[in-house]
């Protein structure tokens, strides 16, 4: 049961040949006995709870496609009944008087919530290492790390632990994590999904998006989760659509623009192996393979990492003691409790973003850094529209190896930095991305270990890159693939 699809699960509830109860029962087992460090706080009584009023809609027929089936969101959205605490110290026992839209979208649809899932605090790493309470395991290599920072989403997605979880992404948090665990993500367009009641990383970049097994599971979380917010201003006015109706379209004639910067040095073979097996399989289906070039990817390292830190250093002022969440015990007077809270509060990888963040913010620098990262993000913009005049979708790898193994970069942030490569541009120009298991490469210790295929869209395009992902599902079998229990 733990290994269907959201459509069959729908379809099993839907004719009383299992209850929501019992569904959500099976789920709660599961994570009792996991081991990955995927959750942070589950409620079998509140999950229950949800499950025994997601039965009653059933039996009453007051249902959605999504009724009765489980979901897990990621720890930065908060939540009314569970603790939401970004994966901080700063936030560790802080339980939301409200939901985030996101999760009140998934309660009005019926899904039942087995609890909050591990991620880096507040969603800043590339591995699930900055997490407080500790890494998430790899469910595939339980000595590698899951991609970050939606670890924990992807995890519990490879493990079985949930059949559906909630995800938000930076620079590149849905996608990492889906290929390196070897399970379905996809980031929409920014502005598509509201991020009221997301605990704030980077106003202008950050996503929320599904993780799931499939392209059709994503499509039918996203029919649900989008959708404009007034709460939020930088949501958009756009009328709600069906992600899944053009699943089933053929590909006859599709053009794949490749990146040649996504193919040269620093790209692993076994990963550019399977990405190149992956474009044969697309043009067996009928796609056109097409070169192109998006020339300024190697500055969106410097770029993002200019532009995220300065928005934390903004976003994270707010935790300072005073209104919610953790508070130093000694101090002397209330510039002396900032200081230690913050200090005491904060992770090292928050703190180092705080710290380039004001930097670049500061008087004298502002220009020199801040607005200059600003410009070449509107030019990162421009390659991809210049590219989409030629292609219909963009592929190529996610990153460039498959998942380190845990510890391995936690002394070097840079190289964390640059296994999101070829993730930030999309990020920073706002574009839907999405990243399906394509086959498997090897790590250090000759483990199995999963790679992704990323597919890139031009904005709005979710349908089309949903459709590309689902025709590609239906003639392999890498996303029916699981690891050992």
């Amino acid at each position: 049961m733990h290994t269907k699809t959201l459509k069959e699960l729908s379809a099993l509830l839907h004719t009383k040949q299992i209850s929501a109860t019992e569904l959500a029962q099976l789920f709660l087992d599961r994570i009792a006995q996991s081991d990955l460090n995927a959750f942070l706080h589950v409620d079998p009584a509140l999950t229950l709870k949800e499950a025994a009023a997601a039965d009653q809609r059933l039996a009453s027929g007051d249902t959605t496609a999504l009724t009765g089936i489980p979901i897990a969101h990621k720890d930065i959205f908060v939540t009314r009944d569970w603790r939401s605490t970004a994966g901080s110290k700063m936030l560790e026992n802080y339980v939301s008087p409200f939901d985030a839209t996101v999760v009140e979208q998934f309660r009005q649809a019926g899904m039942v919530h087995l609890g909050k899932l591990n991620c880096d605090e507040f969603a800043m790493g590339s591995s699930n290492e900055n997490s407080y309470f500790g890494a998430v395991k790899n469910p595939w290599d339980k000595t590698a790390i899951p991609g970050g920072s939606s670890g924990g989403s992807a995890a519990a997605i490879a493990a079985r632990l949930t059949p559906a979880s909630t995800a938000t992404d930076t620079g590149g948090s849905i996608r990492q994590p889906a290929a390196l665990c070897g399970v379905t993500g996809i980031k929409p367009t920014y502005g598509s999904v509201s991020r009221f009641g997301m605990i704030a990383f980077a106003s202008s970049l950050d996503q929320g998006g599904p993780i799931a097994k499939t392209a059709e599971d994503c499509g039918l979380l996203l029919n649900a989760m989008t959708g404009f917010d007034p709460r939020d201003s930088t949501s958009i006015e756009r009328a709600k659509e069906d992600f899944t109706r053009d699943l089933n379209q053929p590909l006859q004639g599709l053009k794949i623009g490749l990146p040649r910067e996504y193919f040269g040095a620093g790209l692993a073979a076994d990963v550019e192996q399977a990405v190149r097996a992956a474009l044969k399989e697309y043009e067996k289906l009928g796609a056109t393979l097409v070169d192109i070039s998006l020339p300024k990817t190697e500055l969106s390292i410097p770029t993002y990492y200019v532009i995220a830190p300065a928005e934390a250093s903004s976003n994270l002022s707010r935790f300072d003691g005073v209104r919610y969440g953790y508070r130093a015990q000694d101090y002397s007077d209330l510039s002396d409790m900032y200081r230690k809270t913050r200090a005491e509060g904060f992770g090292e990888e928050v703190k180092r973003r705080i710290l380039v963040g004001a930097y670049v913010l500061s008087h004298g620098y502002y220009d020199a850094y801040y607005l200059q990262a600003q410009k070449i993000r509107r030019l990162i913009a421009q390659d991809f529209q210049q590219a989409f005049t030629q292609c219909d979708v963009i592929m190529g790898p996610v990153c460039p190896t498959v998942a380190w193994d845990l510890g391995d970069k936690a002394d070097d942030p840079i190289a964390n930095y640059l296994a999101d490569i070829f993730t930030l541009s999309t990020s920073l120009a706002g574009l839907p991305g999405m990243s399906i298991p394509c086959g498997f490469g090897q790590g250090e210790k000759n483990s199995k270990r999963p790679v992704g295929l990323q597919i890139i869209g031009n904005y709005f395009a979710e349908a089309k890159l949903l459709n590309v992902a689902h025709q590609y599902q239906q003639a392999t079998d890498w996303h029916l693939r699981q690891p050992a229990e």
